[in-house]
């Protein structure tokens, strides 16, 4: 039988749609908040001989144990884990320059502070890359990085349990059309940046990674600058066992790299 879940997709618009967030970005309220619960069919990997390339689908899956078990929120771990999501990029991708930017830790629960990210979207515009590798850079290193190929790739592990509930899909890029995707502002009190939503497409291919562990990781291209597509991602709304009550709990990485 095959496996389905829900997703939110976005929704074409006359007038500019956005997220208007915190300074922290970590409470928000959608303006004009048009989405669409839709139902999908999920191609899932672990059952699957096919194995998805980096390469070509922008988005992989790889075995990767970490030696932090507790993501609290002092941080203390974050020289260790960043350590390894270096190392993780350039065995996985080949990248040759890694800087870790971001953690970010969901829960699954509605006092959270961070929940799942339950629309279809991806991180950044063209625009909005470009403004990021600015804040992280600065105007001169940015430039010189510009010259050159580089990328934002995130990483994304579940944490403590095995994911039973609201894992992580991706669409295939070669399934997504140029038109479904939706420009959306981020209005922080200081700054305004981009994001890309996604409007429903019958043609699109979702695949996730079924019953994630801690040992597991996705990494997937969020922008590159010489052309691989930025791949669309969003929780899904499904349960794969509904005799388990373990709450999801994951930890997603944003990084900039240089190949």
């Amino acid at each position: 039988m095959t496996q389905t879940a829900t997703v939110n997709y976005h929704v074409h618009k006359p007038e500019r749609q956005a997220f208007e967030l915190d300074a922290g970005g970590i409470t928000g309220n959608l303006i004009s908040p048009e989405l669409a619960p839709t139902q999908v069919p999920l191609h899932d990997v672990r059952k699957s001989r096919r194995i998805l390339n980096f390469e070509n689908a922008s988005v992989a899956f790889a075995t990767r144990p970490s030696k932090v078990k507790a993501f609290t929120a002092d941080q203390h771990w974050a020289p260790t884990y960043d350590a390894e999501i270096a190392e993780l990029l350039r065995d996985q991708i080949s990248a040759t320059d890694v800087i870790v930017f971001d953690h970010t830790v969901r829960i699954d629960d509605p006092d959270a502070v961070r929940k799942p990210a339950r629309n279809v979207h991806s991180d950044y515009s063209r625009d909005g890359a470009a403004q990021r590798l600015v804040d992280i850079l600065g105007e001169d290193k940015a430039a010189v990085w510009a010259d050159g190929h580089y990328a934002f790739v995130n990483i994304w592990r579940p944490i403590e349990d095995v994911i039973n509930s609201a894992p992580l899909g991706f669409i295939l890029p070669n399934s997504v059309a140029d038109e479904d995707w939706v420009l959306l502002d981020l209005i922080y009190p200081d700054r305004v940046g981009q994001i890309m939503g996604l409007a429903a497409n019958a043609d699109h291919q979702w695949v996730y990674m079924s019953q994630m562990t801690p040992d597991d990781v996705a990494l997937f291209n969020i922008y590159d600058n010489q052309g691989r597509p930025s791949i669309a991602h969003s929780a899904l709304d499904m349960i794969e066992d509904p005799t388990v009550s373990t709450v999801r709990k994951s930890i997603e990485t944003r990084t900039l790299v240089r190949y």
